[in-house]
């Protein structure tokens, strides 16, 4: 075990066994909302200055934040002599997880599936009310018409700000979760292909459409998991091909990217809104094509 472990660890599942002998002990619903709360705080720290940004320059900053912070994870062994993330090693050791007296093991992952599919559903039912609360109202305001908001009355910067500390919570409830079911925090796990991915889950569910984002989610998860490996397995086959599909992944997720963007914009799952907008568009694009045919034949 090294030394972090043994003089400094912080096991954040559980309750203590035999003491405090072992590290510092916390149960797993107050790391929920200690995750929640430490990402929040780090969501208005980066919120505040990039918030003045706007468009692609405000996407570059956040993708920035992204390399930096796990770059920081990586080499946080030695910070002020003080060994704070373990490395590329991780903080690894948790606790088993304690519910009402019931032990969930370090390997059941049964168990562990099972509790992360409660927080999930927990939080598609905060994001469903959120949504459809006076901020979420105020945030779909600003995304369509920024000037028209402010016009209305709706504190643009305060619920821009806003924004990122829930966006953050929602983060760092996540990253709990994910940690329940690696057993562990590892810095190398949480790269930029991890944020190309999410973007790509979104853009494919259906921006703007809670129940879209989750199906979105779904899929590519399955994709990213098993998916690849069975398609390549049934297309090799059917046509004698020896191609490795796995290996092909982002080049995959990039072509597929392309294709929604080129062929169905809006997601499998669109908000009613952006649905009610595409097809309008694409009425009044047919409505000028007919009209152009018809002058080119008289």
């Amino acid at each position: 075990m090294s030394p972090f472990l043994s003089n400094f660890q912080i096991n954040f599942f559980g309750n203590a066994r035999e003491g405090f002998e072992f590290g510092i002990h916390f149960h797993v619903f107050f790391v929920l909302i200690l995750g929640g709360v430490f990402t929040a705080i780090w969501g208005v720290i980066i919120g505040g200055p990039t918030l003045r940004l706007k468009s692609d320059y405000l996407a570059l900053v956040t993708l920035g934040f992204g390399e930096i912070i796990p770059q920081f994870m990586l080499n946080g062994s030695d910070i002020g002599g003080l060994n704070v993330t373990n490395g590329a090693q991780g903080i690894g050791g948790l606790d088993e997880i304690n519910l009402f007296g019931y032990v969930i093991g370090t390997f059941a992952m049964p168990e562990k599936f099972l509790m992360v599919s409660l927080l999930a559903g927990g939080m598609i039912f905060f994001s469903i009310r959120l949504r459809d609360g006076r901020l979420g109202r105020a945030w779909l305001a600003i995304r369509e018409d920024e000037l028209a908001a402010s016009m209305m009355g709706v504190p643009l910067w305060r619920t821009k700000f806003s924004s990122y500390a829930i966006g953050a919570v929602g983060g760092g409830v996540g990253g709990v979760a994910f940690a329940i079911l690696v057993g562990g925090v590892y810095a190398d796990r949480f790269n930029f292909v991890i944020s190309i991915i999410i973007l790509a889950m979104v853009v494919l569910g259906g921006m703007g459409n809670v129940w879209g984002v989750v199906v979105g989610a779904a899929v590519l998860s399955w994709i990213n998991s098993i998916g690849l490996v069975q398609v390549g397995e049934l297309i090799n086959n059917t046509f004698g091909t020896k191609f490795n599909f796995p290996s092909y992944q982002f080049l995959l997720f990039g072509l597929l990217l392309v294709l929604m963007m080129l062929f169905r914009r809006e997601g499998f799952i669109p908000e009613a809104r952006i649905r009610m907008v595409m097809n309008e568009d694409k009425t009044a694009d047919e409505e000028k094509l007919s009209d152009e045919t018809k002058i080119g034949h008289h």
